[in-house]
């Protein structure tokens, strides 16, 4: 009983971070709406559009902080399990090298290209099952999740491939609301600051709203920046700081397809969906274009030239990238002019 009470008390104090953002943009909104809106700005149409502006960014900013809450972390399917021989096999088997070349047979089979650092296959021994490119064990949630780029605490939810454009979307709506707080609130900040205004109980409210707001927006900002830099190189936060390992090599940018091919990758390819908290991701998570790791312009020409039983090539995606198969292992070579 006492390992179960301990997890359900950790379970609930991971919450503490959302229920301090809610009651945090619940305060921001009386402060605005009530304190701002009602008892201070007297213009009325002013009033209305500060209004509208704000709970249209308001109501933007919760829907996709919600659907980065809520979107349950996607895991691997059943067909990255060992099949019960090869787990009975393996769980028998002591001897690491024989493990080894037992989840090697079974990868044989699977769209798996990253390796471990000594290059061995990844295998979770949680879940019992062999890691797709990309994946990583999350403790906090006890899964294997897909394409995992962190598990944030603001959230209490990992995010990875289900949820990482409701995280993005998430970022940017938050800015732009801190963005509209301080941009509509400045004049009366300075109004208040200077005495201009009567020093009533919305004179708080209204120098604290737009120091909080402020700095809100600095940081979220700087976390924005930074996540709009990782979805242009095609790399999750984990990848950063460990490049992945492919059977020749490490390869930070191993899953960079160019920038707008990175973009398209998380948003879609359809530019209507990309600012509304929809999924619209390509992909299954499962398995993601690469390219050759560590070959120049004349290496990869003569790849292409060759004619023979161990090389097969197609032409993928756009006219201007080739998609390579040798001896099991798939690659993009990209062209430029």
């Amino acid at each position: 009983m006492a390992p179960q009470a301990l997890r359900c008390c950790k379970r609930a104090l991971n919450w503490l971070p959302v229920v301090f953002v809610n009651l945090v943009v619940g305060w921001s909104y009386y402060a605005y709406v009530v304190e701002l809106c009602v008892f201070t700005i007297s213009n009325h149409a002013e009033r209305i559009s500060y209004l509208v502006i704000f709970h249209i960014f308001l109501m933007m900013f919760i829907w996709s902080y919600w659907r980065t809450i809520w979107s349950v972390p996607a895991s691997p399917s059943q067909a990255f399990s060992l099949p019960r021989a090869e787990k009975e096999l393996y769980e028998r088997e002591e001897r690491a090298e024989m493990q080894q070349e037992i989840l090697k047979k079974v990868a044989r089979n699977l769209p798996v290209y990253t390796r471990m650092p000594d290059g061995g296959i990844r295998y979770c021994k949680p879940c019992q099952l062999i890691k797709p490119d990309r994946c990583h064990h999350c403790s906090t949630c006890e899964r294997c999740v897909l394409k995992m780029d962190h598990h944030c605490p603001w959230v209490n939810n990992c995010v990875g491939f289900s949820n990482y454009k409701f995280f993005i979307l998430f970022l940017t709506y938050a800015s732009l609301y801190c963005l509209v707080i301080c941009a509509t609130v400045t004049q009366y900040f300075i109004k208040f600051w200077t005495k201009k205004l009567p020093d009533t109980h919305a004179r708080f409210h209204i120098l604290f709203l737009f120091f909080v707001a402020a700095l809100f927006f600095i940081s979220i900002v700087s976390l924005l920046s930074y996540h709009l830099w990782l979805v242009g190189k095609n790399r999750t936060t984990i990848e950063t700081f460990s490049a992945p390992v492919f059977t020749n090599g490490r390869d930070k940018s191993g899953f960079s397809l160019g920038c707008s091919r990175n973009v398209t990758e998380v948003f879609g390819d359809q530019a209507k969906y990309w600012m509304l908290p929809v999924f619209s991701s390509q992909g299954d998570g499962h398995s993601f274009v690469t390219r050759l790791v560590h070959i120049d312009p004349e290496q990869a020409n003569s790849v292409l030239q060759q004619n023979g039983k161990r090389w097969r090539w197609m032409l993928g995606g756009r006219g201007d990238q080739m998609a390579i198969r040798f001896n099991g292992n798939t690659g993009i070579i990209g062209f430029s002019n």
